[in-house]
């Protein structure tokens, strides 16, 4: 388990479309209105990491058509939650903006193709074709995934929680989503060409 995480732990904190969005949201919004979005991403990485562990990644191998499909979908709903954040105006202004939900959540996960790539290098690294324990070692390589990702982005949500305390008045609150909605938009462009 110490290989397993010491492989994740780069992974997880390092910026990229899940931790900006729950940054990006824990600025905006607070630790708690996050709750939810976080919830549907873990559920949707513990199926996602389940099904590639019992081999919907030879069924991408087979099909990479799907793959490119769901990185160019992923990067467009990443480039859609960057617009809406940069063009967001001060947090007080909250009356009409909503938190992410489960399904944004759940979406977000589903629609980010790195991912598939980092739990398919995971399963290739920490699972054996001849372990006799084959179902047991899925879903305990699947748990601890999708707790290590669960704490990262507690972290990084927190993070975006801190920092909005510092811009709580409206020219530093539009600043920080501009900044926010710009690294999401980079992050957008990273996932299109990565």
């Amino acid at each position: 388990m110490i290989a397993l995480l010491i492989f994740l732990f780069p992974l997880a904190y390092s910026p990229g479309p899940g931790n900006m969005f729950f940054a990006a949201n824990g600025a905006r919004f607070g630790v708690r209105a996050t709750l939810l979005a976080s919830a549907g991403y873990h559920v949707a990485t513990w199926i996602v990491t389940l099904a590639i562990g019992f081999g919907f990644a030879a069924t991408l191998e087979r099909l990479p058509g799907i793959f490119l499909v769901i990185r160019w979908a992923g990067s467009v709903y990443v480039l859609y939650l960057a617009w809406k954040l940069f063009n967001a105006g001060a947090l007080e202004d909250a009356d009409e903006a909503r938190p992410a939900g489960f399904w944004s959540g759940a979406l977000l996960l589903v629609l980010n193709p790195k991912a598939y790539v980092i739990i398919a290098l995971m399963f290739s690294q920490f699972l054996t074709s001849g372990d006799q324990s084959h179902l047991l070692k899925v879903l305990w390589i699947t748990t601890v995934f999708t707790l290590n990702n669960f704490v990262a982005f507690t972290v990084w949500t927190m993070i975006g929680d801190r920092i909005a305390r510092q811009f709580a008045d409206e020219r530093h609150a539009r600043l920080m989503n501009r900044i926010f909605g710009l690294i999401l938009s980079g992050v957008a462009v990273w996932m299109m060409v990565g």
